[in-house]
């Protein structure tokens, strides 16, 4: 049971240009935004991260596969089924998807993006030179790192938010690995 209200007409005035925009994007409006929606607030710094990070340099696909293994590394059922679906449609195959969702990949800056990310969440940040090295080994700048660390941040948000206020899956379910 969903512990704050997801109803679109009980969001307040500053939130509904938002859910229109969002609405538009998706076709319809997902369970978490309308859960977000209580708070204008909260809502424009989601929707905005997700649209700054939609035109950064990683990519639609690997943006999704980040969001995919950390969704399963922080038992997020809903940001797993969901990402899950947007992987799929910026290009990523199932196997690719499935791949990720245990912090894997056959392409090695794929799973090296993974595995710093990963490292990031379980050790809230305190990774070492080593594993920023790693990244640069595998052709990524200062501002990939910056990025994937945002992807990161963007996550984490959107997971506690659905895990923390049991937001309804309202996207195919994914089974946690």
């Amino acid at each position: 049971m969903p512990r704050v209200n997801i109803q679109t007409e009980h969001a307040p005035d500053a939130s509904r240009p938002l859910l229109v925009q969002i609405d538009q994007a998706f076709g319809a409006t997902p369970n978490m935004f309308k859960a977000v929606a209580n708070s204008p607030a909260a809502l424009q710094s989601m929707w905005a991260a997700f649209g700054a990070l939609g035109g950064g340099t990683l990519g639609a696909k690997l943006g999704e596969q980040i969001a995919v293994a950390i969704a399963n590394r922080n038992h997020c059922e809903y940001c797993l089924a969901a990402h899950t679906v947007l992987g799929k449609k910026a290009g990523a195959s199932a196997d690719e998807i499935a791949a990720a969702q245990i912090g894997q990949s056959s392409d090695a800056k794929t799973a090296a993006v993974l595995a710093f990310a990963l490292k990031v969440v379980e050790q809230r940040g305190q990774v070492s030179d080593a594993d920023v090295a790693r990244l640069r080994e595998n052709g990524f700048g200062d501002e990939q790192i910056v990025e994937i660390v945002a992807h990161v941040a963007l996550n984490l948000f959107t997971n506690y938010v659905n895990v923390a206020l049991d937001v309804p899956v309202d996207f195919p379910k994914v089974a946690l690995k």
